[in-house]
């Protein structure tokens, strides 16, 4: 067996933030934010599920890490395995929920992140 030399890279940037933000269906970290990406990892608390919404201006791809995951896009009810994605345009309706434990999905959106973006359609947390 031969000792593997490890060289430690001092002149790289440090690491970004991770944003965590808690909610009360749930919560997110998110990794980017107003890059031609924003990447966050939601996490959805059993049983819970976020508000039916539209975005003007940007696209999303959820990808469900657990199963349990319940995406609504566009009409349409979908049980993702876990490793599925889906991809929702800008303005299709959609919304994620936990159909029993926690799930977590990791959610890249395509677009500069703007809260103003969204239309909540349905927001069982009084902020429509």
């Amino acid at each position: 067996m031969t000792n593997t030399e490890v060289t430690v890279q001092t002149d790289l940037r440090p690491e970004p933030a991770v944003e965590t933000d808690r909610r009360p269906w749930g919560g997110f970290e998110r990794f980017t934010l107003n890059e031609p990406s924003t990447v966050k990892l939601i996490h959805v608390d059993p049983g819970q599920r976020l508000s039916l919404q539209r975005h003007r201006d940007r696209d999303e791809l959820w990808v469900a890490l657990d199963p349990g995951a319940v995406f609504e896009v566009a009409g349409r009810r979908i049980l993702p395995e876990v490793g599925e994605r889906v991809f929702i345009r800008a303005g299709e309706t959609h919304r994620l929920s936990s159909a029993g434990p926690a799930v977590r999905v990791m959610e890249i959106a395509f677009g500069t992140f703007d809260e103003d973006d969204i239309e909540r359609l349905e927001d069982s947390y009084g902020r429509a």
